[in-house]
């Protein structure tokens, strides 16, 4: 069994998910759940200093309630630990953050995310055309190694037309993420560092402010695209 985020066209008005990614502790988890998040992502790349083991990604889910989204974010991972994590967690959405091929992403047939490293040249057209079969495509910053390091991109990069939904990430936070709903209209917008207080260790009240900036900018597209 898998489940998935239900990611609604970008071009019409929606409500915008929200991933909260990045999670290591049970009260974290229950915040998130409770300011609003969509989804938790658990970190299973070991360089990271979010990383979760299986065991403990276990633990975590536990605590979800239904319609809240399980993600797993691996970086160039052996396809036996993602077939590990698939199977230990049924409802598991798969975010791939590193090099993989459309192939790489499609073999454990489950619902997933494709991340692109935003920079200027990057073909995003071309990319989101590659991975067509993908939920959507989170658009990060382009740093050394893999994830953002909450840093932001220019959002000017992002073309119009691209072909899959996109999720909006990389240096997001409740000040600026209100501005990077309206100017990008995403289906979804992720969230690690900006509503943390450590690595790995979540703030209650940044990601209650995040949630709550996140939904003023959906009343604001509204009332812009009903004519008010």
């Amino acid at each position: 069994m898998s489940v998935s985020i239900d990611f609604p066209p970008s071009s019409q008005t929606a409500r915008t998910r929200i991933k909260i990614c990045g999670l290591t502790r049970e009260q974290d988890v229950d915040e998130a759940v409770a300011a609003g998040a969509d989804a938790i992502g658990l970190v299973f790349y070991a360089r990271s200093p979010r990383h979760v083991s299986l065991e403990r990604a276990v633990q975590l889910v536990r605590r979800l309630p239904p319609f809240v989204t399980p993600v797993g974010l691996f970086v160039n991972a052996d396809p036996a630990q993602i077939a590990e994590a698939c199977a230990a967690i049924p409802t598991l959405l798969l975010q791939f953050h590193g090099d993989e091929t459309l192939a790489q992403c499609e073999a454990p047939t489950r619902p997933y995310l494709r991340a692109a490293r935003m920079t200027p040249g990057f073909d995003l057209l071309d990319f989101a055309q590659s991975y067509s079969s993908a939920q959507a495509i989170l658009l990060d910053a382009h740093v050394e190694g893999y994830g953002g390091g909450g840093k932001v991109f220019d959002w000017s990069l992002i073309p119009s037309g691209v072909l899959r939904p996109v999720v909006l990430s990389g240096g997001l936070n409740h000040a600026n993420v209100t501005d990077g709903v309206l100017r990008v209209r995403p289906c979804a917008v992720d969230v690690s560092s900006g509503v943390e207080i450590g690595k790995g260790v979540k703030d209650a009240a940044l990601m209650r402010q995040f949630c709550e900036a996140v939904r003023e900018a959906d009343a604001r597209r509204a009332d812009a695209d009903s004519g008010y």
